[in-house]
């Protein structure tokens, strides 16, 4: 017999999965790439780690409250749980963060071609831009990990006293 607690629940981990592993891969490729300083590498790689984030991370970053909510009102789980609301928290301000960093992929992306296709050195803006991603990932990264720490630990966070 298929338990849907245990679908909803391995579901819910797979997206969390995918959340941290595209996570890890995309910053890892693009660091990798950008370190090259080659146009060609760089554009080619962040035409593949759009991707990989349109596709993978979008679906996941839908799928895990979807999830989640049905989890948690089928386990009678209180959305007011401070570790809930805390993973809640965490999760949007992951979003906040991401949202700029898919935008910011596109423009490393279009100026690495830009630079390839006329066989120049990436431009300053490209620099910025970087700095800028890097800045952003790392405190979404962080906060992923804190989400999983949070729904392995569930632990007894007072946020109303």
């Amino acid at each position: 017999m298929i338990d849907p607690d245990m679908i909803l629940r391995w579901l819910h981990v797979i997206g969390a999965c995918v959340l941290l592993g595209t996570g890890a891969g995309i910053a890892f490729f693009m660091l990798m790439a950008v370190r090259s300083r080659n146009p060609v590498v760089i554009a080619e790689v962040a035409t593949i780690v759009v991707f990989a984030d349109l596709i993978f991370t979008a679906i996941a970053v839908i799928a895990q409250p979807v999830t989640g909510l049905l989890m948690a009102h089928r386990l009678g789980w209180d959305l007011s749980e401070g570790w809930l609301l805390v993973a809640i928290g965490l999760y949007v301000f992951t979003g906040l963060f991401w949202l700029p960093v898919v935008w910011i992929q596109l423009r490393l992306r279009d100026l690495a071609r830009l630079a390839a296709a006329q066989d120049a050195p990436l431009p300053q803006d490209f620099d910025r831009l970087f700095r800028i991603w890097v800045l952003c990932g790392v405190p979404a990264f962080l906060a992923v990990l804190a989400i999983l720490w949070l729904m392995l630990a569930r632990p007894d966070i007072p946020l109303w006293t």
